[in-house]
């Protein structure tokens, strides 16, 4: 990601922050490269077991050509579809997880490697971009789908 765009992204994401400037203050000094944000504010945080997140981003991919920012953690057990916020609030899909109002999680610098675990597939270009739900639920159902008639658990 290239430094403007990068710069954009940290602007984005750290204007969630309780203290802006000490989000960009840690991201920048802390060597592990990750910050603890707000979710429901500018986005809530679908959360996929990995088995299912990478299908569905796949199939996201091929739907549109940008979608919202993704993470992956723990070895790639979870994904994290940052979506609009409000949308955890009305979620009822099983086996799905949230951040929403209320809740906080973990978010790498962009564009750099972070320490943790926890890294962007998708980063945030900046512009706020953000994966609608509906897409994301359409995504999900095509790769289970695809899944079952594979063979797969």
């Amino acid at each position: 990601m290239a430094g403007a765009g990068v710069k954009t992204a940290v602007e984005w994401l750290a204007s969630v922050a309780p203290d802006p400037d000490a989000c960009r203050w840690e991201w920048e000094r802390n060597p592990r490269g990750i910050a603890l944000l707000p979710a429901g504010r500018r986005w809530d945080v679908l959360i996929l077991p990995g088995e299912l997140g990478y299908p569905t981003l796949d199939v996201l991919t091929r739907l549109i050509d940008r979608p919202g920012p993704v993470l992956s953690d723990f070895g790639d057990a979870r994904m994290g579809f940052f979506v609009p916020p409000g949308t955890v609030a009305r979620w009822v899909g099983t086996g799905v997880r949230g951040a929403g109002q209320g809740t906080w999680i973990v978010v790498p610098y962009p564009g750099r490697a972070a320490g943790g675990g926890v890294r962007w597939l998708i980063p945030p270009d900046g512009s706020g971009t953000l994966t609608d739900a509906t897409l994301l639920e359409l995504a999900m159902h095509e790769a289970a789908a695809g899944k079952a008639e594979s063979g797969g658990d």
